[in-house]
């Protein structure tokens, strides 16, 4: 029998289900995981941790020999962003999109581009500070030029992990589009932000 690997990553909890062809859940693993904290001291998720603990746990259903695992899939929440450089080696810690966006910064940010209420509507993004993940990028844009300089790739959490477990780098407008202030739903395309 087939079976699928699904890892469901929460802020709080992470699991791994095994699913059989006939869509029973064979097998499953919760894990609360340590935060950390990030540059600020704020905690945040330990990214590192969590993509041993998934490795880990994916060998480890991998050598079930009852299961004959043929296809591996990714939920998580999906708000903050993993910062890549060329190599693909993580350069900053996850924001924890529940902290507080600076005042001023937000500020600035929709003086330059044209007011709250016109980058809402364009985004079809209401203004949710760190929640939205293109302010995330901004902030380390003038809070960290040197970190910002040296991003490649800004993937969501689920991308990053879909990443680490297939190798391959991606994004989607559902990613990109959904309250990120990233996506010009008018144009159909990213914003200059």
């Amino acid at each position: 029998m087939q079976h699928i690997a699904i890892f469901d990553i929460g802020k709080t909890n992470k699991k791994l289900f095994v699913f059989n062809e006939e869509y029973h859940i064979v097998y499953e693993k919760s894990e609360h995981l340590l935060e950390t904290k990030d540059e600020d001291g704020d905690p945040c998720e330990d990214v590192h941790l969590l993509v041993k603990w998934m490795k880990a746990s994916l060998l480890e259903v991998m050598q079930v020999t009852d299961f004959k695992i043929n296809a591996v899939n990714v939920s998580a929440y999906g708000a903050s962003f993993v910062y890549l450089d060329e190599k693909g080696e993580i350069l900053t810690p996850l924001c924890n999109y529940l902290k507080p966006y600076p005042a001023k910064l937000q500020q600035d940010f929709f003086e330059k581009y044209g007011g709250e209420t016109k980058l809402a509507s364009e985004t079809a993004s209401p203004v949710l500070g760190s929640l939205n993940a293109g302010l995330q990028l901004y902030r380390i844009k003038y809070e960290q030029p040197d970190i910002f300089n040296r991003i490649k790739y800004a993937l969501h959490l689920p991308q990053f992990l879909s990443y680490i477990l297939g190798g391959e780098l991606f994004s989607e407008i559902t990613s990109i589009g959904c309250h990120t202030m990233l996506w010009d739903f008018e144009k159909m395309a990213t914003t200059n932000g």
